[in-house]
């Protein structure tokens, strides 16, 4: 009774361990509550090392050798191939390279609103030497004495904002997203399907900046609802509106994701992770580090800030600021170059 009873707790161990590592071969990478659990994989690590040793005691004990050693395996095997993926992606890459002429650095930085003031905002955008900055929760008044603080120091930035509900006063800043643009990339105004919601995220609002001569590239400043249990349709419906604003051209996207690319799986076309779009943290290092929250360290934390290209760019390195200035999200910095 107990060799079945071990046997079967192991086949379901192993379908357990299975859909944790890659939950998007069973299509489960965006349903609760695998979408969670992936999107911490240094924790998931930490789990199965936890078992692994745990079977390793229960070796001792001669009537559970054989129930542990298979509890063993199976264990080892999740751990393998959770590390095996997360160093695929990158563990902490901590310089950017040089920046170029032709180089494009772009800083997004959820600030959790009045979390972070104006002038931490603006010293970490003129230490990076950022050209476009996305920043979900910060107001548009924010925004204008970061840009006056970053004129005064000779690194001027436009200024473009979106906000939900506009009518209520003293409503939550999570219902605004700033975007600073360096003029050197030329002239940009926020699409109206934008500024009134009939296309945007559908909880928090994301920015779509157009090039008004052409040129350049298309941004989007991006804000996803969190995968909280209630808000799992509106995640899943925003994550497909973003997948929408990569199709083929010049775009980048950066913001907010509330998801990993884990969650984007399906999402991708050609290559992309979402839409046409490819991960630049996933390409250049930092696939793995943690952005949120900032109370846990970078490896236990969920990559869900990004950064991401079309195939107009091509990404040459990243970094996560340690210091995240009382947000609970840390700032991701991209150095993207032309590509050809």
């Amino acid at each position: 009774m107990f060799r079945l009873l071990g046997i079967l707790f192991t086949v379901l161990l192993a379908i357990a361990t299975a859909i944790v590592v890659w939950p998007q071969f069973f299509h489960l990478e965006q349903t609760y509550p695998f979408a969670q659990l992936v999107s911490v994989r240094g924790l998931v690590l930490g789990g199965f090392l936890i078992i692994v040793v745990l079977a390793l005691l229960l070796l001792f004990a001669r009537p559970l050798r054989g129930f542990a050693a298979s509890v063993l395996i199976v264990t080892l095997l999740g751990a393998s191939a959770t590390a095996l993926i997360g160093a695929s992606r990158g563990f902490g890459a901590t310089a950017l390279p040089e920046k170029t002429d032709s180089s494009v650095r772009v800083l997004t930085w959820n600030t959790a609103g009045e979390a972070v003031s104006a002038d931490v905002i603006a010293q970490r955008i003129l230490d990076q030497g950022a050209d476009v900055v996305a920043l979900p929760e910060t107001t548009e008044e924010v925004g204008e004495r970061i840009a006056i603080m970053l004129r005064e120091q000779g690194h001027p930035m436009w200024v473009h904002h979106v906000q939900f509900r506009p009518d209520v006063q003293d409503g939550p800043q999570s219902w605004q997203t700033t975007v600073l643009v360096a003029p050197d990339l030329g002239e940009y105004s926020v699409i109206e399907s934008a500024k009134d919601g009939t296309s945007n995220t559908g909880s928090v609002p994301s920015v779509v900046l157009m090039p008004i001569d052409g040129e350049g590239p298309t941004i989007v400043a991006v804000h996803a609802v969190a995968p909280r249990m209630e808000e799992m349709q509106q995640w899943q419906t925003d994550l497909q509106w973003i997948a929408d604003q990569c199709p083929q051209g010049d775009f980048i996207l950066a913001g907010d994701f509330n998801a990993t690319i884990d969650h984007m799986a399906g999402l991708g076309v050609e290559g992309g992770d979402i839409g046409y779009c490819r991960d630049v943290a996933a390409r250049t290092g930092n696939g793995v580090t943690g952005t949120w929250p900032s109370s846990l360290p970078p490896l236990a934390g969920a990559p869900i800030d990004h950064v991401m290209a079309s195939q107009n760019w091509t990404p040459t390195g990243s970094v996560v600021l340690d210091d995240a200035g009382g947000s609970d999200h840390r700032a991701l910095v991209v150095q993207l170059e032309p590509a050809g």
